[in-house]
């Protein structure tokens, strides 16, 4: 039975996000091209980001869409304690500063065309904080640096965080036991790099919050040894 209209134009709509970034449908599109048009990455609106099914994970920047494999069990355990670290000297000396952790929207040039998830974040502006997303850029960043991430948090990511506002931001590097600092919170941006074998002070909060790494070494070493 041949499909009505309006059956192929539902089909093509469904095939505008969810195929075109789903890696197992690739031999699928090359032979659905010549049937179905495509927007171009650099072309992607936050109108396209909510059309994805809710089990896509993608970030969206500067229109172009980054495809987000399950993160390791390292990864979750480093991004957990950092956290609760971070929100343990909150609790403990007040303020207005919330840490927060993924999954959480953070649409931060307050456009259409971006839409970035990072690991951890700090917001001190609550009126940044909205229902669906943060609306802006955080105080604090950081990014848990994986396989599939690496070369986005390292370059795209850091242009972005810079540009938007970011005070600071932090790659953290499990596999060199290695935090990148970078530190915009006085003109212009001073880098350093720590060892995980000491505490690394958290310049939004003068360096009165340190975070420390040697028990999360202790946890993902043994882990990430396995082949």
């Amino acid at each position: 039975m041949k499909e009505t209209e309006n059956q192929k134009e539902m089909d093509k709509k469904s095939l505008t996000y969810e195929e075109f970034l789903n890696p197992p449908l690739e031999d699928f599109l090359r032979e659905a091209k010549a049937q179905y048009s495509f927007k171009r990455q650099g072309e992607y609106t936050l109108e396209d980001y909510y059309a994805l099914p809710d089990d896509q994970r993608v970030e969206l920047i500067d229109g172009v869409f980054f495809y987000m494999l399950a993160p390791y069990t390292t990864h979750q355990i480093a991004v957990a304690e950092i956290w609760r670290q971070l929100a343990e000297f909150v609790r403990e000396k007040g303020g207005a500063c919330r840490p927060m952790l993924s999954p959480v929207d953070v649409q931060l040039d307050c456009d259409d065309k971006t839409m970035v998830e990072p690991d951890v974040l700090v917001l001190c502006d609550q009126s940044k904080l909205r229902k669906q997303c943060i609306f802006g850029a955080p105080d604090l960043v950081m990014e848990v640096l994986s396989d599939s991430t690496a070369r986005k948090d390292l370059t795209v990511k850091l242009d972005k965080y810079m540009n938007a506002g970011v005070r600071e931001y932090w790659i953290v590097d499990l596999k060199r036991e290695k935090v990148i600092v970078h530190d915009m919170t006085q003109e212009g941006c001073r880098t350093a790099i720590y060892g995980m074998d000491q505490p690394v002070p958290v310049q939004i909060f003068d360096g009165k919050c340190q975070i420390r790494f040697d028990e999360i070494c202790e946890t993902v070493r043994p882990i990430l040894k396995q082949p």
